[in-house]
């Protein structure tokens, strides 16, 4: 069973427990690894270099729905809706 996404969190702690968490959401659900793949490095190069020593990084798909229920929700939405959810 498959779930789709639209967010992509990263989390990076630290070797001194330091820790952050970067995220980016996307107006469409990532149906595929690739996409989910691309996103995630977007966020990691966002962060390099790393100042230090890395203890763990953890990749975390947020914002979940079931395939079926992707569809009826995309025609369901308005563009200008879409547009408005993901506004920065």
């Amino acid at each position: 069973n498959s779930a789709l996404g639209r967010t992509v969190i990263l989390k990076v702690k630290y070797a001194d427990f330091q820790q952050i968490t970067r995220s980016k959401s996307c107006a469409h659900y990532l149906t595929t690894e690739a996409e989910f793949a691309v996103t995630a490095r977007e966020l990691l190069v966002a962060i390099m270099p790393l100042s230090k020593g890395v203890r763990l990084l953890g990749l975390t798909l947020a914002g979940l729905t079931e395939p079926g229920a992707a569809a009826s929700e995309q025609q369901m939405l308005a563009p200008a809706q879409v547009q408005q959810a993901f506004e920065f």
